[in-house]
Formats: C-alpha cells, structure tokens, sequence
C-alpha cells in the first residue's frame, strides 16, 4: 500500500516546502527573462538602434546560459544543488546591482555585461532546480512535476512585463530616432540619463529581495536527494549521451523551442507598435495578455497530462503555434495581434516537458545531460539575432518570423520522433534484461 501511495504522490513525502522554496526560483528567472524581453524595445528608442543591434541583450543573455550551463553542472555533481542554488542567487544579485554604475556610465556594453553576469546566475539555478524538481517525487510523475513548478515561471513573467511597464517603459520620453539625431548632445545626453535610471531600478530594487532569499536557502536543510552525486567523470558521461538518441534530439528541439520563444516574445511588442500604431507603454499591454494566457494554459496543460501523454500535447501545441505564427505572419490588425497572443498559448508546455523527456532514464548521467539541455538555450542567442537581422534586411517585422515558425516545425518533427526513440528504448532494455537470463 505504501508503495503504491508513493508511486501515485506528486512530490515525496516531507519534501513540500523544498518543493515550494525551489518553485520560487522558477518565479524568479521568469521575472528576469521577461524584464529582459522588454529592453530591446527600450534600448531601440533610448539608443536609437536596429533590431539587429538590440538582439545582442537577448545574445549576452543566453549566451552566458550557454557559457556557465556545463560548469554548474560539475560544481553541483561534485558538491550540491543546494551549493549551486545559492552561486546562481549570489550571481543573480551582482548581476543585477550591477545595472546601477551602468545606468551612470550610460554605456551599453556595460548593461550587456551586467545581463551577462545575472544571466550566468539563472543558468546555474535552472541547471540545479529543474533535474532537482524532477528528484523530488516518483520518476513517472517527473515530466508533470516539472510542469507544475514551471507553471510559476510565467506568473514571474508577467510580472517582470508589469514591472517594466510601470518603471521602464512608461519612463521613456517619446521623442524619435529623428528628433533625437537633432538635438545636442547635452539634452540628448540628459533624456538618457533619465531613461537609463529608469532601466536600473527594478533590478536593483530585485536585487534587495535575492539577498533575503539567499539567507532563506543557506539555513533551509535540503532533502538528500539534492546532494547525492557520483564520481565525475565527463568523458564518458558525454559519450554515453551522444549515444542516447532521446537526449540528443531533446536537446536539439529546445535549442530551436527556446530560439522560437525568446523570438516572439522580445518583438512582440515591436509587432504590436507597428499593428496597432502604439508606443510601447500601450504595447506592453498585449505582451503581458500573452503571459497571462501562457500562464493559464501551463496549468492546464499539467492537468491535462492526466489523461493525454507530454508527446502528443507537445504535437498538438507545436502544429498550433505554427499555424498561429503563419497567421501573425499573413495577418494585419488585431488577427495577428491576437494569433501572436496564441502562440504564447501553445509554447507554455514546450520547454519542461521537452526537459522531462530529454533526462529521462538517464541515471547518473542526469546532472550533466539536463545541463546539455539548459545549454540549448542558446538558441534564444542566435535565432533571436537571426530574427532581427532578417527584421533589418526585411524592412518588415512580419517576415522576421518565419524563423520561430520553422523553429516549431522542428519541435513538432521531435514529438513525432520521440514515440519511435521512446519504444526502441523499451526494447533495447528488454533486449538487455533478457540476456541476463
């Protein structure tokens, strides 16, 4: 009876509040990422640039993801989770104060930096909490108990949108590239400064409340799940996977899913001023509609899963939102406005249920293979410069995204996959299991 309890339980028993103080870090990155999203259309109108030259925030940000993905995961299987958990919220802070001597320098690279350096924090948490969140509970309630902690990641994002809207946004003087090329410098120099402020504060004022959480997480004891790990040895860990079909597509479709998510939702607002002939206070608005949705439908989605498998849902949700980007793509108005609003519907799945099927049945290889698929998020970097460099070339918001749209082509060819590569495993451990006989 007792095994049967555990094996029908969602999260182990005495592991609810690690559960819950995990969870809040999926709050948190979410509330980063999209703070983020919303400074390509900030940086556009306080610098004057191309979208080609605002992607380079989304490339610093998850390029360092890249960069700091596979050192967490050896500091976390040679130590802990816990020991990670609390480097990535000490990064996060620093990242993150750092937005203040860069507000006063008023050089852009500087906030890249800073972006660089808070976005090596989130890479460490993601690879430590999300393999961690998976351990918490029975293996075959992994993928759902995944999708239950990253349904907070979208209620971070709406609310880092709302923060950016009321402190970044809202603050821009409306003056165009135009009249800004016409004035002096020191007035220039001055409307920046203002505009520049505004972009540090929410991060500092982040900052401020990291700190307490940190002190939260250094005295809270961790189950021992989240400190159990093996010898390390990265040769042949990695050759193990890159033998393992499964993982290696896993990390192939999240590399384009996260390039398709970070692509739509840091030119939405773009798309929105140029649809609906807003500023981007006014298009903020739709932004954080399609967070609330995004939000709504992962909690739906978890439910779901009762019934329907990840696979097919992953199928389903990616044939949407690709026919819901073609729409945004054709369309004009409030159609596509609202066809991009549904894409973010479809995407609230994509990313922890490709997760949950990528390290599945991976045993100790886990930490070093979810690190390959946090890894992956490098697809934000290069198909979100991709996007506004075809942006630029276009001349045309619209064209640029035909490339989250083939982006879901390919998440939808790995569901369709998966099937096959999930009962060829089956059948290779039946094949083994029958040879010990």
């Amino acid at each position: 009876m007792k095994d049967i309890q555990e094996k029908a339980s969602l999260i182990r028993r005495g592991n609810a509040w690690p559960f819950i103080l995990i969870t809040s870090l999926f709050f948190l990155w979410g509330l980063a990422n999209n703070m983020t999203d919303t400074l390509l259309s900030a940086f556009k109108r306080i610098m004057s640039m191309s979208d080609f030259q605002t992607s380079w925030i989304q490339v610093a940000f998850y390029g360092s993801y890249f960069c700091l993905a596979l050192p967490a995961a050896i500091l976390i299987k040679r130590y802990s989770y816990k020991t990670g958990v609390l480097l990535g919220l000490g990064m996060f802070v620093l990242g993150s104060l750092m937005f203040y001597p860069a507000s006063i320098t008023m050089v852009y690279w500087h906030f890249l930096l800073a972006l660089f350096i808070l976005a090596g924090g989130l890479s460490i948490l993601e690879t430590a909490a999300n393999p961690y969140i998976v351990a918490m509970g029975p293996e075959a309630s992994g993928t759902r108990r995944l999708n239950l902690a990253q349904s907070f990641n979208p209620i971070g994002s709406f609310t880092g949108v709302l923060l950016s809207k009321i402190f970044i946004l809202s603050q821009l003087n409306l003056s165009t590239a135009e009249e800004r090329s016409s004035m002096s410098a020191e007035q220039l120099a001055a409307i920046q400064s203002e505009e520049l402020t505004a972009v540090m504060g929410p991060y500092v004022g982040v900052a401020v409340f990291l700190v307490l959480l940190w002190v939260v997480v250094k005295f809270t004891k961790m189950p021992k799940a989240s400190d159990a790990g093996s010898e390390l040895d990265l040769l042949p860990t990695f050759k193990r996977l890159v033998r393992t079909p499964h993982w290696v597509w896993a990390v192939v479709a999240q590399f384009f899913y996260v390039g398709a998510q970070i692509g739509i939702w840091s030119y939405t607002i773009r798309y929105v001023m140029q649809e609906l002939q807003l500023n981007e206070d006014s298009a903020s608005s739709y932004y954080m509609a399609a967070l609330v949705l995004f939000a709504a439908c992962r909690f739906i989605f978890t439910g779901l899963m009762k019934w329907v498998s990840p696979r097919n849902l992953l199928l389903i949700t990616s044939l949407a939102a690709a026919a819901f980007t073609l729409i945004a793509i054709y369309g004009s108005g409030l159609v596509g406005v609202y066809a991009l609003i549904a894409v973010s519907g479809c995407m609230s799945l994509m990313f922890p249920t490709i997760y949950g099927l990528g390290i599945r049945d991976l045993g100790n290889d886990t930490k070093i293979g979810g690190s390959g698929l946090i890894m992956a998020i490098l697809g934000g970097a290069v198909l979100t410069a991709v996007q506004g460099h075809v942006s630029d070339l276009a001349q045309n918001i619209n064209l640029a995204f035909f490339v989250p749209f083939c982006c879901f082509i390919v998440v939808a060819l790995y569901a369709l996959m998966e099937r096959k590569m999930e009962a060829a495993g089956r059948h290779k451990h039946k094949g083994s299991a029958e040879a010990l006989y």
